[in-house]
Order: C-alpha cells, then sequence, then structure tokens
C-alpha cells in the first residue's frame, strides 16, 4: 500500500496537541505507542516518573516510563476497568499478594518487581502509594490513549478480579479452585468498554478515549484450541467492540493500529522473524499516520520509530513456556 494512501486511513474525532495531556495504557505495543508519542514532542503524563541514577534496563524492567503510571500491561478491558475502580477507592485488595521462595508480589502486576518484596505489607504500602499517585493524573489527562491486548485472561473466582498473567508464571501458584481461566465475549468486552468510560469521566469529564488494538498475536492460548483462531478470536472481538463503542460517543475515537500492520499490502513485511513483534518499520507506519492526521508536523515518524530499539517488557509471551 502507497504511503500516500496509508495515511489516509485515518480521520480524528478529536485533534491532538502538543500540549495535550496525554495518558497511556494497555498490552505490550503500547509501549511503542508511547515511547514514539514522547519522541515526537507530545505531553505524556507520567505520575511515577523514574528515580535518577539508576539504568535504564533495570528501570524498564520494573516498570518505569512504559505507561503513564507504573501499572505493568493491561492485557484487556476488564483489567483496566478494575485498577480504575480501585484508584476510586484509594485502598488496595490485601488479598491480591502474592508469595514465591519467600519473596512478596503484586498479584495485579507481579513484573514491576522482579525480585519482589520483603513482605506482604511491604506489596500493599506501595501499592497503596501507586493508587494515590494515578488519581491526579488520571484527573489532569485530556485523553488516554489505550491499547487492547488479549480477550483471554486469568481470575479470582472468588472476587472476579483479573490478572495479567497466570497465577504461577511470575509469583504465586495455580489453585483450580481459587482461580479460573475466561475467554472475554464481544458483549462482555462492550459493556467493560462503557463502565471504562463511565468511571473515567468521574476523574475529568471532558477526558476523551482512544482506543487502538493491539497487531501483536498471541503467543499461547488456554483454550485449548491452536492459538491461531484464538488469537482470530480475541482480535475480532477486540476490534468489533473498540470499533462500535467508538461509534456511539462523541468523547471516544478508535486508531486502525491493528490494520496498518496486518494488512495484506504489507505482506507480513511489519512483523519480526518471530512473526509476533513488530519491526521499527511498522512502528515507524503507525507513526507516521497518527502523527500526520494529528496535523503533528514535528519530527518525521520514521527518526521517532527508529530509536525505539528498546525490548517490549510482556508477561504474555511468558505463556508460551509455561505451557510446556
Amino acid at each position: 500500500m502507497r504511503a500516500d494512501r496509508l495515511e489516509r486511513l485515518y480521520d480524528p474525532k478529536f485533534r491532538l496537541t502538543v500540549n495535550s495531556a496525554v495518558a497511556t495504557a494497555g498490552s505490550c505495543f503500547a509501549q511503542h505507542l508511547g515511547r514514539a508519542l514522547r519522541r515526537a514532542g507530545l505531553a505524556v503524563l507520567d505520575a511515577e516518573p523514574a528515580p535518577p541514577g539508576l539504568g535504564a534496563d533495570f528501570l524498564q524492567g520494573h516498570g518505569f516510563n512504559l505507561y503513564s503510571g507504573r501499572y505493568g500491561n493491561i492485557y484487556t478491558a476488564r483489567q483496566m476497568l478494575q485498577l480504575l475502580e480501585e484508584v476510586v477507592l484509594g485502598r488496595p485488595d490485601p488479598a491480591q499478594v502474592w508469595e514465591r521462595d519467600g519473596r512478596w508480589y503484586d498479584a495485579l502486576r507481579p513484573g514491576v518487581d522482579p525480585g519482589g518484596l520483603d513482605s506482604a505489607e511491604e506489596v500493599l504500602a506501595i501499592r497503596l502509594g501507586h493508587l494515590q499517585r494515578l488519581a491526579p493524573m488520571l484527573a489532569s489527562a485530556d485523553v488516554l490513549v489505550f491499547t487492547l491486548g488479549l480477550t483471554e485472561a486469568w481470575r479470582c473466582r472468588r472476587s472476579g478480579r483479573v490478572y495479567p498473567t497466570c497465577p504461577g508464571v511470575i509469583a504465586g501458584s495455580f489453585d483450580p479452585g481459587r482461580h479460573e481461566f475466561v475467554n472475554f465475549t464481544y458483549p462482555e468486552v462492550t459493556e467493560d468498554l462503557h463502565r471504562l468510560r463511565r468511571v473515567l469521566h468521574g476523574f475529568n469529564p471532558a477526558m476523551r478515549l482512544l482506543l487502538t488494538v493491539s497487531p501483536v498475536p498471541l503467543a499461547a492460548s488456554a483454550t485449548g484450541g491452536h492459538v491461531l483462531p484464538a488469537t482470530q478470536y480475541s482480535k475480532a472481538t477486540l476490534r468489533a467492540a473498540a470499533g462500535d463503542f467508538a461509534s456511539a460517543y462523541a468523547d471516544v475515537d478508535y486508531f486502525p493500529s491493528y490494520e496498518i500492520v496486518t494488512n495484506p499490502a504489507a505482506r507480513g513485511g511489519f512483523f519480526a522473524g518471530d512473526l509476533r513483534q513488530v519491526t521499527p518499520a511498522g512502528v515507524a507506519a503507525v507513526m507516521r499516520v497518527f502523527l500526520a492526521a494529528h496535523g503533528l508536523k514535528g519530527r518525521k515518524a520514521a527518526e521517532v520509530a527508529a530509536e525505539d530499539a528498546e525490548e517490549l517488557i510482556c508477561e504474555e509471551a511468558l505463556l508460551e513456556a509455561f505451557q510446556r
């Protein structure tokens, strides 16, 4: 597909400027978008900035500089909704703490402290600070860019709380009496998005929502079927839900990052050799369309994406090893 035709794919409902306060969240691919938006000069919010004097690898491995909060990857609409509801509540759930080898982890973002913490009490104290920092960030956001990644998830049977990864992969242990697999349906995803918008407007009634769908295929599926139809189900469900939801509101938009990367005219060229990760050229194509549509004429998208050589932090990729 020619570049000029590609750039006509998207006509935004509302325009972003370099002065727009942008919050980011979502699945692994959203890390590309957040970094590219920062490098393009947009005001991307950060509720939990990195402490000075630490190396880039350490910071990335501990959840800094990935999104507008240190919440790690948020793969499903339900996970995002539950995080926002917890911020409103203002206190963490003491049941959502996992242990492994004498170390303690936040079950709702187990990857942000990869070595674990000294006690469950320390986990809860740090999570409380996390929630308290997110509230003012959300209140100041003009727009939330949220990338939907999956319909598959694991959750607590008692509370319904959704985890970013299966218990036992990073920390904790899987107990079929306490944990269950769920594959969210189109009606469930759509209802979660409507509820998510209502909660966001509780922080800022003028906040707008910009949805994307991650083009990254599933690494594995817990459905019992092959990963290929599982991927197609997830992406089709998310794309349909995001599109219908965006059509219902003037303050909700959908940006076609999924279509740009996976369209047949790309001939698979926007995927790396593993056929999962999006190449810098793919990220550049996505950002070229986005920046041009919003009239952001700063640095070229190719320059922005070329600097994005950092490896993505992605718990979902760990499922493949866990299921062997």
